[in-house]
Protein backbone atom coordinates (compact mmCIF):
# COMPACT_ATOMS: atom_id res chain seq x y z
CA UNK A 1 0.00 0.00 0.00
CA UNK A 2 2.88 2.69 -0.12
CA UNK A 3 2.21 3.31 -3.46
CA UNK A 4 -1.71 4.28 -2.53
CA UNK A 5 0.08 6.30 0.39
CA UNK A 6 1.98 8.52 -1.66
CA UNK A 7 -0.56 8.91 -4.58
CA UNK A 8 -2.87 10.36 -1.14
CA UNK A 9 -0.30 12.02 -0.07
CA UNK A 10 0.30 13.55 -3.92
CA UNK A 11 -3.14 14.53 -3.97
CA UNK A 12 -3.61 16.30 -0.82
CA UNK A 13 -0.75 18.45 -1.44
CA UNK A 14 -2.05 18.93 -4.83
CA UNK A 15 0.97 17.19 -6.73
CA UNK A 16 -1.93 14.99 -8.45
CA UNK A 17 -5.51 15.99 -9.11
CA UNK A 18 -8.45 13.88 -8.07
CA UNK A 19 -8.70 12.13 -11.51
CA UNK A 20 -5.19 11.37 -11.36
CA UNK A 21 -5.32 9.62 -8.27
CA UNK A 22 -8.31 7.29 -8.92
CA UNK A 23 -6.67 6.29 -12.40
CA UNK A 24 -3.12 5.63 -10.36
CA UNK A 25 -4.94 3.74 -7.47
CA UNK A 26 -6.92 1.34 -9.40
CA UNK A 27 -4.35 0.50 -11.44
CA UNK A 28 -3.03 -0.72 -7.88
CA UNK A 29 -6.01 -2.66 -7.59
CA UNK A 30 -7.96 -0.87 -5.58
CA UNK A 31 -11.72 -0.84 -5.73
CA UNK A 32 -13.61 2.36 -7.11
CA UNK A 33 -15.68 2.41 -4.59
CA UNK A 34 -12.71 2.60 -2.04
CA UNK A 35 -10.21 4.92 -4.12
CA UNK A 36 -13.27 7.10 -3.69
CA UNK A 37 -13.71 7.29 0.19
CA UNK A 38 -9.61 7.87 -0.25
CA UNK A 39 -9.90 10.46 -2.30
CA UNK A 40 -13.12 12.13 -0.68
CA UNK A 41 -11.40 11.34 2.69
CA UNK A 42 -7.93 13.23 1.77
CA UNK A 43 -9.13 16.46 0.03
CA UNK A 44 -11.72 16.81 3.06
CA UNK A 45 -10.85 20.26 4.68
CA UNK A 46 -10.76 19.41 8.51
CA UNK A 47 -13.67 21.26 10.33
CA UNK A 48 -13.64 22.46 14.26
CA UNK A 49 -16.60 21.65 16.70
CA UNK A 50 -18.75 18.86 17.76
CA UNK A 51 -18.91 16.41 20.67
CA UNK A 52 -17.24 13.04 19.93
CA UNK A 53 -18.22 10.24 22.06
CA UNK A 54 -16.13 6.74 22.02
CA UNK A 55 -17.11 3.62 23.22
CA UNK A 56 -13.73 1.57 24.01
CA UNK A 57 -12.87 -1.91 25.82
CA UNK A 58 -9.75 -1.59 27.82
CA UNK A 59 -11.65 0.18 30.90
CA UNK A 60 -11.42 -0.91 34.56
CA UNK A 61 -12.02 0.34 37.61
CA UNK A 62 -8.55 0.14 38.66
CA UNK A 63 -7.64 2.47 36.25
CA UNK A 64 -5.58 5.84 37.01
CA UNK A 65 -4.50 8.87 35.48
CA UNK A 66 -0.55 8.49 36.20
CA UNK A 67 0.67 7.28 33.15
CA UNK A 68 3.13 5.17 34.94
CA UNK A 69 0.07 2.15 34.83
CA UNK A 70 -1.33 2.54 31.91
CA UNK A 71 -1.71 -0.08 30.28
CA UNK A 72 -4.47 -0.71 27.61
CA UNK A 73 -6.72 1.40 25.19
CA UNK A 74 -8.66 3.53 27.24
CA UNK A 75 -6.22 5.18 29.46
CA UNK A 76 -3.71 5.19 26.37
CA UNK A 77 -6.52 6.91 24.73
CA UNK A 78 -7.19 9.69 27.23
CA UNK A 79 -3.74 9.67 28.87
CA UNK A 80 -1.32 10.68 25.86
CA UNK A 81 -3.99 10.99 23.55
CA UNK A 82 -6.43 13.68 24.99
CA UNK A 83 -4.84 15.48 28.53
CA UNK A 84 -1.25 14.67 28.60
CA UNK A 85 1.44 15.02 25.97
CA UNK A 86 5.27 13.24 25.51
CA UNK A 87 8.26 14.71 24.05
CA UNK A 88 8.13 12.69 20.99
CA UNK A 89 5.44 11.76 18.88
CA UNK A 90 5.31 8.85 15.72
CA UNK A 91 2.67 10.17 13.23
CA UNK A 92 0.12 8.55 11.32
CA UNK A 93 2.56 7.55 8.56
CA UNK A 94 5.13 6.20 10.76
CA UNK A 95 7.27 9.53 10.93
CA UNK A 96 8.78 10.20 14.16
CA UNK A 97 8.06 14.23 15.37
CA UNK A 98 8.50 16.13 17.94
CA UNK A 99 5.87 16.44 20.28
CA UNK A 100 6.61 18.92 23.48
CA UNK A 101 9.92 18.59 21.88
CA UNK A 102 10.73 21.15 18.88
CA UNK A 103 13.95 19.49 18.04
CA UNK A 104 16.97 16.84 19.48
CA UNK A 105 20.55 16.11 18.59
CA UNK A 106 23.06 13.07 19.25
CA UNK A 107 26.57 13.00 19.98
CA UNK A 108 28.48 10.29 17.38
CA UNK A 109 28.27 7.38 19.58
CA UNK A 110 24.28 8.26 20.48
CA UNK A 111 24.99 8.24 24.14
CA UNK A 112 24.35 11.97 24.51
CA UNK A 113 21.01 13.42 23.25
CA UNK A 114 20.30 16.75 23.55
CA UNK A 115 16.55 17.99 23.35
CA UNK A 116 15.10 21.32 22.63
CA UNK A 117 11.85 22.16 23.57
CA UNK A 118 8.83 24.14 22.45
CA UNK A 119 8.50 27.86 23.90
CA UNK A 120 4.55 29.20 24.45
CA UNK A 121 3.78 25.68 25.61
CA UNK A 122 1.39 26.40 28.81
CA UNK A 123 0.05 23.48 31.13
CA UNK A 124 -4.08 23.37 31.87
CA UNK A 125 -3.57 25.36 35.28
CA UNK A 126 -2.04 27.96 33.16
CA UNK A 127 1.86 27.40 34.48
CA UNK A 128 4.20 27.87 31.46
CA UNK A 129 6.42 24.49 30.22
CA UNK A 130 10.08 23.81 30.84
CA UNK A 131 13.09 21.50 31.24
CA UNK A 132 12.10 21.31 35.12
CA UNK A 133 8.69 19.58 34.04
CA UNK A 134 10.50 17.29 31.35
CA UNK A 135 13.44 16.22 34.02
CA UNK A 136 10.52 15.65 37.23
CA UNK A 137 8.20 13.39 34.68
CA UNK A 138 10.45 11.42 33.46
CA UNK A 139 12.18 11.10 37.00
CA UNK A 140 8.69 9.54 37.98
CA UNK A 141 9.88 5.96 36.21
CA UNK A 142 13.09 5.51 37.97
CA UNK A 143 12.02 5.35 41.76
CA UNK A 144 12.84 1.88 43.41
CA UNK A 145 9.45 0.92 43.97
CA UNK A 146 8.46 1.94 40.60
CA UNK A 147 6.48 -0.84 38.43
CA UNK A 148 6.25 1.78 35.21
CA UNK A 149 6.68 -0.19 31.95
CA UNK A 150 8.92 2.72 31.28
CA UNK A 151 11.53 2.61 33.96
CA UNK A 152 13.83 0.57 31.51
CA UNK A 153 13.37 3.64 29.32
CA UNK A 154 14.37 6.16 31.61
CA UNK A 155 17.07 4.14 33.87
CA UNK A 156 18.84 4.11 30.82
CA UNK A 157 19.68 7.51 31.55
CA UNK A 158 22.38 8.34 33.95
CA UNK A 159 21.91 12.43 33.55
CA UNK A 160 19.41 14.66 32.47
CA UNK A 161 20.69 18.50 32.78
CA UNK A 162 18.94 21.33 31.97
CA UNK A 163 21.01 23.34 30.01
CA UNK A 164 18.74 26.04 29.79
CA UNK A 165 14.53 26.79 30.61
CA UNK A 166 13.87 24.81 27.35
CA UNK A 167 16.67 22.68 26.41
CA UNK A 168 17.36 19.56 28.69
CA UNK A 169 20.27 17.26 27.70
CA UNK A 170 20.50 13.40 28.66
CA UNK A 171 23.47 11.28 28.87
CA UNK A 172 22.94 7.32 28.52
CA UNK A 173 24.12 4.44 29.89
CA UNK A 174 25.31 3.64 26.66
CA UNK A 175 24.56 4.55 23.19
CA UNK A 176 20.97 3.97 21.72
CA UNK A 177 20.11 4.47 18.59
CA UNK A 178 16.44 4.44 18.88
CA UNK A 179 16.40 6.62 21.80
CA UNK A 180 14.27 9.63 20.17
CA UNK A 181 11.27 7.20 19.77
CA UNK A 182 11.38 5.85 23.32
CA UNK A 183 10.41 9.21 24.25
CA UNK A 184 6.98 8.84 22.33
CA UNK A 185 6.36 5.66 24.83
CA UNK A 186 2.75 6.62 25.97
CA UNK A 187 3.74 6.40 30.12
CA UNK A 188 6.22 8.80 29.61
CA UNK A 189 3.57 12.13 29.56
CA UNK A 190 4.42 15.21 30.83
CA UNK A 191 3.14 17.12 34.11
CA UNK A 192 4.00 20.37 35.69
CA UNK A 193 7.21 20.15 37.78
CA UNK A 194 6.44 20.43 41.84
CA UNK A 195 2.68 19.42 41.40
CA UNK A 196 2.79 15.35 40.61
CA UNK A 197 0.31 14.47 42.83
CA UNK A 198 -2.23 17.06 41.79
CA UNK A 199 -0.96 17.21 38.33
CA UNK A 200 -1.87 12.86 38.17
CA UNK A 201 -5.17 13.02 40.14
CA UNK A 202 -6.57 15.98 38.40
CA UNK A 203 -5.29 15.48 34.81
CA UNK A 204 -3.15 18.88 34.67
CA UNK A 205 -0.95 18.37 31.33
CA UNK A 206 -0.47 19.65 27.92
CA UNK A 207 -2.42 18.24 26.18
CA UNK A 208 -4.96 19.68 23.57
CA UNK A 209 -7.65 18.44 25.91
CA UNK A 210 -8.69 19.27 29.55
CA UNK A 211 -9.77 16.77 31.61
CA UNK A 212 -13.60 17.49 32.72
CA UNK A 213 -14.26 14.61 34.47
CA UNK A 214 -13.20 11.07 35.29
CA UNK A 215 -15.24 7.95 36.78
CA UNK A 216 -12.17 4.67 36.59
CA UNK A 217 -13.97 2.39 34.51
CA UNK A 218 -17.16 4.22 33.39
CA UNK A 219 -16.29 7.57 31.46
CA UNK A 220 -14.28 11.02 31.20
CA UNK A 221 -14.98 13.93 29.49
CA UNK A 222 -13.22 17.59 28.51
CA UNK A 223 -12.72 20.12 26.37
CA UNK A 224 -10.59 21.48 23.99
CA UNK A 225 -7.64 23.64 25.70
CA UNK A 226 -8.47 27.13 24.26
CA UNK A 227 -4.34 27.70 24.84
CA UNK A 228 -3.24 24.43 23.48
CA UNK A 229 -0.33 25.10 21.31
CA UNK A 230 -1.80 21.94 18.58
CA UNK A 231 -3.20 23.20 15.42
CA UNK A 232 -5.16 19.86 15.00
CA UNK A 233 -7.75 19.30 17.76
CA UNK A 234 -11.07 19.86 15.94
CA UNK A 235 -13.55 18.50 18.58
CA UNK A 236 -14.91 20.81 21.07
CA UNK A 237 -14.80 18.41 23.34
CA UNK A 238 -15.23 14.45 23.69
CA UNK A 239 -16.95 11.92 25.89
CA UNK A 240 -14.86 8.54 26.55
CA UNK A 241 -17.48 5.90 27.86
CA UNK A 242 -15.97 2.05 28.88
CA UNK A 243 -18.12 -0.41 27.45
CA UNK A 244 -16.04 -3.63 27.61
CA UNK A 245 -19.33 -5.79 26.53
CA UNK A 246 -18.35 -6.33 22.63
CA UNK A 247 -22.20 -6.58 22.21
CA UNK A 248 -22.79 -3.58 24.02
CA UNK A 249 -20.25 -1.29 21.67
CA UNK A 250 -20.98 -2.66 18.22
CA UNK A 251 -24.68 -1.35 19.38
CA UNK A 252 -24.27 1.59 20.60
CA UNK A 253 -22.39 2.85 17.48
CA UNK A 254 -25.25 1.08 15.36
CA UNK A 255 -28.11 3.30 17.71
CA UNK A 256 -25.86 6.53 17.43
CA UNK A 257 -25.12 6.52 20.91
CA UNK A 258 -21.30 6.98 20.21
CA UNK A 259 -19.17 8.15 17.25
CA UNK A 260 -16.70 5.63 17.16
CA UNK A 261 -15.65 2.11 18.86
CA UNK A 262 -12.27 0.41 19.20
CA UNK A 263 -12.12 -3.38 18.77
CA UNK A 264 -15.09 -4.56 16.58
CA UNK A 265 -16.36 -7.73 17.88
CA UNK A 266 -15.04 -10.37 14.66
CA UNK A 267 -17.81 -12.43 14.79
CA UNK A 268 -19.94 -10.01 13.94
CA UNK A 269 -17.92 -7.56 11.54
CA UNK A 270 -19.68 -8.77 8.50
CA UNK A 271 -23.20 -7.33 9.62
CA UNK A 272 -21.90 -4.14 11.14
CA UNK A 273 -19.85 -3.67 7.54
CA UNK A 274 -23.48 -3.42 5.80
CA UNK A 275 -24.50 -0.31 8.34
CA UNK A 276 -24.66 2.42 5.77
CA UNK A 277 -23.59 4.73 8.84
CA UNK A 278 -20.67 3.23 9.97
CA UNK A 279 -17.21 2.51 8.30
CA UNK A 280 -14.62 0.42 9.66
CA UNK A 281 -11.24 0.51 9.19
CA UNK A 282 -8.80 -1.79 9.27
CA UNK A 283 -4.63 -1.47 9.57
CA UNK A 284 -2.06 -4.06 10.13
CA UNK A 285 0.81 -3.79 12.36
CA UNK A 286 2.46 -5.52 14.91
CA UNK A 287 0.08 -6.12 17.58
CA UNK A 288 -0.05 -9.56 18.37
CA UNK A 289 -2.36 -12.19 21.05
CA UNK A 290 -0.05 -14.08 23.19
CA UNK A 291 0.15 -16.46 26.29
CA UNK A 292 2.67 -15.46 28.79
CA UNK A 293 4.03 -18.38 31.60
CA UNK A 294 5.69 -17.18 34.50
CA UNK A 295 8.75 -18.97 33.88
CA UNK A 296 10.04 -19.05 37.28
CA UNK A 297 6.72 -21.43 38.52
CA UNK A 298 6.14 -25.20 37.46
CA UNK A 299 6.27 -26.78 35.26
CA UNK A 300 6.85 -23.43 32.78
CA UNK A 301 10.61 -23.49 34.22
CA UNK A 302 11.45 -26.35 32.38
CA UNK A 303 11.78 -25.41 28.45
CA UNK A 304 10.77 -28.80 26.75
CA UNK A 305 7.54 -28.01 28.83
CA UNK A 306 6.83 -24.58 27.02
CA UNK A 307 8.27 -26.08 23.40
CA UNK A 308 5.71 -28.75 24.46
CA UNK A 309 3.03 -25.98 24.47
CA UNK A 310 4.48 -23.84 21.47
CA UNK A 311 3.85 -26.99 19.68
CA UNK A 312 0.48 -28.03 20.91
CA UNK A 313 -1.49 -24.67 19.22
CA UNK A 314 -3.19 -24.51 15.87
CA UNK A 315 -1.68 -21.32 14.88
CA UNK A 316 -4.08 -21.48 11.66
CA UNK A 317 -6.76 -22.48 13.37
CA UNK A 318 -6.78 -19.28 15.52
CA UNK A 319 -6.60 -16.67 12.80
CA UNK A 320 -9.46 -18.79 11.18
CA UNK A 321 -11.89 -18.74 14.38
CA UNK A 322 -10.61 -16.27 16.72
CA UNK A 323 -9.46 -13.28 14.12
CA UNK A 324 -11.90 -14.44 11.27
CA UNK A 325 -8.64 -13.89 8.99
CA UNK A 326 -8.51 -9.89 10.14
CA UNK A 327 -4.73 -10.91 11.03
CA UNK A 328 -1.52 -13.70 10.38
CA UNK A 329 0.47 -16.58 11.90
CA UNK A 330 2.71 -15.72 14.61
CA UNK A 331 6.26 -16.91 15.32
CA UNK A 332 6.65 -16.99 19.26
CA UNK A 333 8.65 -14.00 19.16
CA UNK A 334 7.37 -10.51 19.69
CA UNK A 335 8.47 -8.72 16.33
CA UNK A 336 5.90 -8.00 13.69
CA UNK A 337 5.85 -7.48 10.15
CA UNK A 338 5.65 -3.76 10.66
CA UNK A 339 8.94 -3.75 12.18
CA UNK A 340 12.50 -3.13 10.19
CA UNK A 341 14.28 -6.01 11.51
CA UNK A 342 11.17 -8.66 11.52
CA UNK A 343 12.78 -12.07 11.00
CA UNK A 344 10.55 -13.27 8.27
CA UNK A 345 12.78 -16.28 7.70
CA UNK A 346 12.78 -17.94 11.10
CA UNK A 347 11.40 -21.04 10.46
CA UNK A 348 7.98 -21.54 11.66
CA UNK A 349 6.95 -23.23 14.96
CA UNK A 350 4.40 -25.66 13.54
CA UNK A 351 1.30 -27.73 15.20
CA UNK A 352 2.38 -31.28 15.95
CA UNK A 353 0.97 -32.99 18.67
CA UNK A 354 3.99 -35.65 18.32
CA UNK A 355 6.48 -32.79 18.87
CA UNK A 356 4.22 -32.29 22.17
CA UNK A 357 4.91 -35.39 23.07
CA UNK A 358 8.69 -35.56 22.56
CA UNK A 359 9.28 -32.41 24.52
CA UNK A 360 7.46 -33.62 27.10
CA UNK A 361 9.33 -37.06 27.47
CA UNK A 362 12.72 -35.23 27.51
CA UNK A 363 10.64 -32.94 30.44
CA UNK A 364 10.44 -36.73 32.16
CA UNK A 365 6.95 -36.47 31.70
CA UNK A 366 3.96 -38.17 29.92
CA UNK A 367 1.49 -35.48 30.09
CA UNK A 368 1.19 -32.26 32.17
CA UNK A 369 -1.91 -30.57 33.48
CA UNK A 370 -2.02 -26.56 33.66
CA UNK A 371 -4.32 -23.75 34.40
CA UNK A 372 -4.77 -21.20 31.83
CA UNK A 373 -6.59 -17.78 33.04
CA UNK A 374 -8.09 -15.63 29.79
CA UNK A 375 -11.21 -12.94 29.82
CA UNK A 376 -11.80 -11.35 27.10
CA UNK A 377 -10.33 -8.60 28.24
CA UNK A 378 -7.15 -9.36 27.52
CA UNK A 379 -7.99 -9.95 23.53
CA UNK A 380 -11.66 -9.95 21.80
CA UNK A 381 -12.02 -14.17 21.32
CA UNK A 382 -9.54 -14.80 24.39
CA UNK A 383 -11.50 -17.19 26.22
CA UNK A 384 -12.59 -19.09 23.20
CA UNK A 385 -9.14 -18.72 21.84
CA UNK A 386 -7.99 -20.70 25.01
CA UNK A 387 -10.92 -23.31 24.56
CA UNK A 388 -9.24 -24.02 21.09
CA UNK A 389 -5.64 -24.85 22.45
CA UNK A 390 -7.29 -26.61 25.10
CA UNK A 391 -8.35 -28.95 22.62
CA UNK A 392 -5.48 -29.20 20.05
CA UNK A 393 -3.15 -29.56 23.07
CA UNK A 394 -4.95 -32.54 24.30
CA UNK A 395 -3.62 -34.63 21.33
CA UNK A 396 -0.04 -34.36 22.34
CA UNK A 397 -0.64 -35.44 26.19
CA UNK A 398 -1.11 -31.39 27.23
CA UNK A 399 -4.46 -31.31 29.41
CA UNK A 400 -5.64 -27.46 30.10
CA UNK A 401 -8.02 -26.32 32.25
CA UNK A 402 -9.41 -22.96 31.02
CA UNK A 403 -9.71 -20.77 34.30
CA UNK A 404 -12.62 -17.67 33.09
CA UNK A 405 -11.50 -14.64 34.81
CA UNK A 406 -13.47 -11.67 35.13
CA UNK A 407 -13.17 -8.49 32.69
CA UNK A 408 -12.52 -6.02 35.36
CA UNK A 409 -9.24 -5.90 37.20
CA UNK A 410 -7.41 -8.34 34.52
CA UNK A 411 -4.46 -6.51 34.56
CA UNK A 412 -4.38 -5.79 38.11
CA UNK A 413 -5.13 -9.38 39.33
CA UNK A 414 -4.10 -11.68 36.23
CA UNK A 415 -1.79 -10.78 33.96
CA UNK A 416 1.72 -10.96 35.71
CA UNK A 417 0.61 -12.57 38.54
CA UNK A 418 -0.69 -15.98 37.13
CA UNK A 419 0.78 -19.07 36.42
CA UNK A 420 -0.42 -18.73 32.62
CA UNK A 421 -2.39 -16.52 30.94
CA UNK A 422 -3.93 -14.44 27.61
CA UNK A 423 -2.46 -11.13 27.01
CA UNK A 424 -2.22 -8.82 24.26
CA UNK A 425 0.21 -6.70 23.07
CA UNK A 426 0.18 -3.56 20.70
CA UNK A 427 3.98 -4.29 19.34
CA UNK A 428 6.55 -1.34 19.21
CA UNK A 429 7.48 0.69 16.50
CA UNK A 430 10.92 -0.38 17.39
CA UNK A 431 12.23 -3.99 17.87
CA UNK A 432 15.01 -2.53 21.08
CA UNK A 433 11.99 -1.04 21.98
CA UNK A 434 9.36 -4.10 22.31
CA UNK A 435 12.40 -6.23 23.89
CA UNK A 436 13.33 -3.77 26.33
CA UNK A 437 9.63 -3.10 27.70
CA UNK A 438 8.80 -6.98 28.19
CA UNK A 439 12.04 -9.23 27.41
CA UNK A 440 14.79 -7.81 29.35
CA UNK A 441 15.85 -9.10 32.44
CA UNK A 442 13.89 -7.49 35.25
CA UNK A 443 11.83 -5.28 33.19
CA UNK A 444 8.23 -4.57 35.32
CA UNK A 445 6.44 -5.61 32.24
CA UNK A 446 8.50 -8.86 31.29
CA UNK A 447 5.15 -10.96 31.85
CA UNK A 448 7.07 -14.39 31.65
CA UNK A 449 10.02 -13.26 34.21
CA UNK A 450 12.35 -14.45 31.56
CA UNK A 451 16.40 -14.57 31.86
CA UNK A 452 18.57 -15.47 29.05
CA UNK A 453 21.71 -14.01 29.49
CA UNK A 454 23.05 -14.30 25.58
CA UNK A 455 19.40 -12.39 24.83
CA UNK A 456 20.13 -9.59 27.18
CA UNK A 457 24.31 -9.37 26.21
CA UNK A 458 23.19 -8.89 22.28
CA UNK A 459 20.23 -6.79 23.32
CA UNK A 460 22.91 -4.54 24.86
CA UNK A 461 25.16 -4.73 21.82
CA UNK A 462 22.45 -4.18 19.09
CA UNK A 463 20.82 -1.07 21.69
CA UNK A 464 24.42 0.58 20.53
CA UNK A 465 25.00 -0.11 16.72
CA UNK A 466 24.64 1.74 14.65
CA UNK A 467 25.40 -0.16 11.60
CA UNK A 468 21.63 -1.34 9.83
CA UNK A 469 23.26 -4.78 8.64
CA UNK A 470 24.63 -5.71 11.83
CA UNK A 471 21.85 -5.08 13.54
CA UNK A 472 19.27 -6.78 11.10
CA UNK A 473 21.87 -9.86 12.17
CA UNK A 474 21.07 -9.41 15.91
CA UNK A 475 17.51 -8.80 15.79
CA UNK A 476 17.18 -12.55 14.18
CA UNK A 477 19.35 -14.07 16.72
CA UNK A 478 17.20 -12.15 19.36
CA UNK A 479 13.82 -13.03 17.66
CA UNK A 480 15.36 -17.34 17.30
CA UNK A 481 16.07 -17.58 21.10
CA UNK A 482 12.76 -16.31 21.78
CA UNK A 483 10.91 -18.60 19.41
CA UNK A 484 13.19 -21.33 20.82
CA UNK A 485 13.59 -20.19 24.65
CA UNK A 486 10.88 -17.91 25.28
CA UNK A 487 8.39 -18.59 27.77
CA UNK A 488 5.59 -17.28 25.61
CA UNK A 489 3.24 -18.46 22.80
CA UNK A 490 2.56 -16.11 20.76
CA UNK A 491 0.23 -17.74 17.92
CA UNK A 492 -1.16 -14.60 15.82
CA UNK A 493 -0.77 -11.14 15.07
CA UNK A 494 -4.23 -9.35 15.28
CA UNK A 495 -5.10 -6.48 12.60
CA UNK A 496 -6.40 -3.32 14.25
CA UNK A 497 -10.38 -3.71 13.43
CA UNK A 498 -12.27 -0.18 14.39
CA UNK A 499 -15.41 1.72 13.54
CA UNK A 500 -16.59 4.81 13.05
CA UNK A 501 -19.89 6.63 12.32
CA UNK A 502 -19.54 8.21 8.42
CA UNK A 503 -19.65 11.82 9.55
CA UNK A 504 -16.62 11.65 11.13
CA UNK A 505 -13.75 12.22 8.99
CA UNK A 506 -9.53 11.39 8.82
CA UNK A 507 -6.95 12.70 6.69
CA UNK A 508 -5.00 10.40 4.16
CA UNK A 509 -3.37 7.49 6.69
CA UNK A 510 -4.31 5.81 9.86
CA UNK A 511 -1.66 5.05 12.25
CA UNK A 512 -0.89 1.55 13.30
CA UNK A 513 1.17 1.45 16.11
CA UNK A 514 -1.46 1.62 18.57
CA UNK A 515 -5.22 1.32 18.20
CA UNK A 516 -7.73 3.87 17.10
CA UNK A 517 -4.91 6.16 14.57
CA UNK A 518 -1.91 5.16 17.15
CA UNK A 519 -4.61 5.94 20.25
CA UNK A 520 -4.14 9.71 18.88
CA UNK A 521 -7.98 9.86 17.13
CA UNK A 522 -8.87 13.08 19.45
CA UNK A 523 -5.80 15.21 18.13
CA UNK A 524 -6.20 13.79 14.57
CA UNK A 525 -9.93 13.30 13.30
CA UNK A 526 -12.81 15.36 12.60
CA UNK A 527 -16.72 15.45 12.30
CA UNK A 528 -17.31 15.98 8.24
Amino acid sequence: MTHVNDLLNGLKAGRFSRRDFMQGAIALGVTVHAATMMADQALAAPKRGGNVRMGLAGGSTTDQLDGATHSDSFMIMLGHGAVFDCLTEVTADGQLVGELAESWEASADAKTWTFKLRKGVTFHNGKSFGADDVIESLQHHTGEKSKSAAKPIVSSITEMKKEDDHTVKMTLKAGNADFPYLLSDYHLIIFPAGMKDEALKKGIGTGGYKLASFEPGVRATGERYENTYKQNCYFDSYEMIAISDEAARMNALITGEVDTINRVDLKTEKLLARNPNVTIFEVTGNQHYTFPMLTKQKPFDDNNVRMALKHGINREELVAKILRGHGAVANDHPIGPANQFYAKDLPQTAYDPDKSKFYLKKAGLDSVKVDLSAADAAFNGAVDAAVLYKESAAKGGIDINVVREPKDGYWSNVWLKKGWCACYWSGRATEDWMFSTAYEKGVPWNDTQWEHEKFNKILLEARATLDPAKRKDMYFEMQKITNEEGGVVIPMYANYVDAHSKKMAHGPNIGNLWQMDNSRMLERWWFS
